[in-house]
Formats: structure tokens, C-alpha cells, sequence
């Protein structure tokens, strides 16, 4: 058995590599991210699996990089990258998406303020947020309030809008 598991070591790290680089460029590119997020996540941790074979395979020549400089500046410089990704959120001054952003800033408006990126009144927006289930939907109110109100969440506000036609 643990020659059949040292065998596919080095071809399975490669193959999930594989999927984790076209499935990560996708996602950075925001195309397919539905298809392409779980697909990502899950199968990164399988790729661990062969990885650590694949290191356990080929331990003496894993070690010997440790032996020369680039190995310390190539985990230097990943360990300052990843730092600096995370350092937002470990600070607390998260930053997101200009997308959600976008996002929150519109579902917190009430339809008196929304309306008009849809080319509608108030009364008539009000009335297409209750044609589509929001039941609670009333001027002044922030869409979040409104969805909480009428059973649902912000994600179907969300969608709710995408439907809409200026």
C-alpha cells in the first residue's frame, strides 16, 4: 500500500494543483463563482492529503532546499504576503469588496431612495417589493428591515432587485 500511495503522491498534488489554480483564477476573475467557489475550497483540502505525500515521498531533496537561501526568501516573502492580506481583518479594519459595498449601501436605503435607480416612484417601487413577497415593504423603511419583516433575508432583496428593469 505505500507503494501504490507514493506512486500517485506527485500526480495528485498535481492534478488538484491543477483544479485549484483554474478554479482560483476564476473566482479572482469573478466568472463561474457558484460553479467554481466550493469546487476551490473543498478540493484545496484535499489537496493537502497528496501534498504531504508527496513531501513525505521526497523528503531528502525537500530538506536540502532548506539548506540554501531561497527557500528562506521564498517563505519569508509568502509569510509577508499572507500577513499583509490578513492584517485588515486581524486589526479590524476589514475592508470588502467594492461590489458589497455597493450592495449595502443600497439595501440599507428605503425604497424612497432606491427607486430612482429603477426609474420609479416611490409608491411604485413599494408596491413591486410586495408583488415580489415582501409583504412588509412600506416608504421609509430600509430594505433590510423589510426583508427581515416579510420573513426573508438580505440576499433575497438581493435577488429581488437583479429581477428588476430600469
Amino acid at each position: 500500500m505505500p507503494a501504490l500511495l507514493s506512486r500517485y503522491a506527485t500526480p495528485l498534488t498535481t492534478g488538484l494543483f491543477l483544479i485549484s489554480l483554474v478554479s482560483g483564477v476564476a473566482l479572482f476573475f469573478h466568472f463561474g463563482t457558484s460553479a467554481f467557489r466550493e469546487m476551490h475550497e473543498l478540493l484545496s483540502m484535499v489537496l493537502v492529503a497528496p501534498f504531504l505525500l508527496h513531501i513525505w515521498r521526497n523528503w531528502r531533496p525537500f530538506v536540502s532546499y532548506f539548506k540554501r537561501p531561497p527557500m528562506a526568501i521564498a517563505l519569508g516573502l509568502s509569510l509577508a504576503a499572507g500577513i499583509a492580506f490578513a492584517w485588515p481583518a486581524m486589526t479590524g479594519a476589514t475592508s470588502v469588496s467594492p461590489q458589497v459595498a455597493m450592495i449595502e449601501l443600497v439595501v440599507g436605503g428605503t425604497p424612497g431612495q432606491i427607486a430612482p435607480l429603477y426609474g420609479q416612484t416611490e409608491e411604485t417601487f413599494v408596491a413591486t417589493l410586495k408583488e415580489k413577497g415582501f409583504a412588509a415593504a412600506e416608504p421609509g423603511k430600509p430594505l433590510t428591515e423589510i426583508a427581515t419583516a416579510s420573513g426573508k433575508t438580505e440576499r433575497d432583496v438581493v435577488m429581488a432587485l437583479t429581477t428588476l428593469k430600469q
